[in-house]
């Protein structure tokens, strides 16, 4: 099933009519010749009550990149990443998607753009199996009844073609499965309704080293598959295995960001702890990638 096959809210659609274009439209360059972002966050402003969440936040989001999303506790994260999944609607700023200006106010809209949210505690049922769960909420049927065949298929091809080789049946209940293959299932599952986008919030906490590997790996394949990553994470060591870029929120602002060639550990460190860094690192939103993934010295192509 791809996004065409879904029906998307009414909401969906700008005042000036050209959000539409953006669900077909593809990524081009900008005026300087730059890459031009999939997603683009200009002054976002989220309040709650007297609490000032974002404060004017900038994020570009390049698809084929993973930005990894970081900041201490009550930095904003959640709250961010929210707003692009439709869960809460700004109250100030714009979002444009493939350069064009969208409203997000709800999940469903989300969808429809190609925004896919893996969250930390997955959202998924133990008691449902594989398949089950790869579909929920989105069962295909025929003749009024469940496609089960059809459904099984794709699961079984999705799980393929992200390599995720460990489950031993797609009719394996959930709630059998590991820490990091319940993960690899919410990401397969999130990759095959069309992503251009996919969200994951914390993906490898309280994993052990063989199952955030896999879950790093799987990353990685959808980078390769030229889908945009949000990582958000507050393991270092796994920001700097698997990021092309980094952005750090703090006390709700954009504290700086780029190309992770731009920082080592002890510059985001401080970056988080204080919102800034000694030395020149850009203040605003992060800079332009400078290429792909795949393309980053030390990236193993057969991992």
């Amino acid at each position: 099933m791809t996004r065409d096959d879904m029906t998307p809210d009414s909401t969906i659609t700008s005042s000036d009519a050209n959000t539409s274009e953006a669900l077909d439209a593809t990524s081009g360059v900008e005026s300087d010749g730059a890459p031009q972002p999939l997603l683009r966050l200009r002054g976002i402003d989220k309040r709650f009550g007297a609490v000032r969440a974002l404060n004017h936040v900038d994020l570009d989001i390049y698809a084929g990149h993973v930005t990894a999303l970081v900041g201490d506790n009550g930095a904003g994260k959640s709250t961010l990443i929210k707003c692009i999944a439709g869960i809460h609607e700004p109250d100030g700023g714009e979002i444009l998607w493939n350069g064009q200006p969208v409203h997000i106010r709800s999940p469903r809209d989300a969808a429809a753009l190609g925004i896919e949210t893996v969250y930390q505690d997955l959202a998924l049922c133990d008691n449902l199996d594989i398949v089950q769960n790869m579909f929920l909420g989105r069962e295909r049927t025929r003749h009024g009844l469940l496609d089960e065949s059809s459904m099984e298929l794709t699961a079984s091809q999705t799980l393929s073609d992200l390599s995720v080789t460990t489950v031993r049946s797609v009719r394996q209940v959930f709630g059998t499965l590991s820490g990091g293959q319940r993960q690899a299932v919410a990401v397969a599952r999130a990759a095959m309704w069309d992503a251009k986008l996919v969200i994951m919030d914390e993906p490898t906490a309280a994993l052990g080293v063989a199952q955030t590997a896999m879950v790093l790996n799987l990353i990685r394949t959808l980078a390769k598959r030229g889908i945009a990553v949000i990582v958000i994470s507050h393991n270092l060591n796994d920001v700097f295995a698997v990021a092309d870029r980094l952005a750090a929120l703090y006390l709700g602002g954009m504290a700086g960001g780029g190309p992770m060639t731009d920082f080592d550990t002890q510059r985001a460190v401080e970056l988080i702890t204080t919102g800034s860094v000694s030395g020149t690192l850009p203040t605003s939103s992060p800079a332009v990638a400078r290429g792909p993934l795949t393309d980053r010295p030390g990236f193993n192509h057969e991992s």
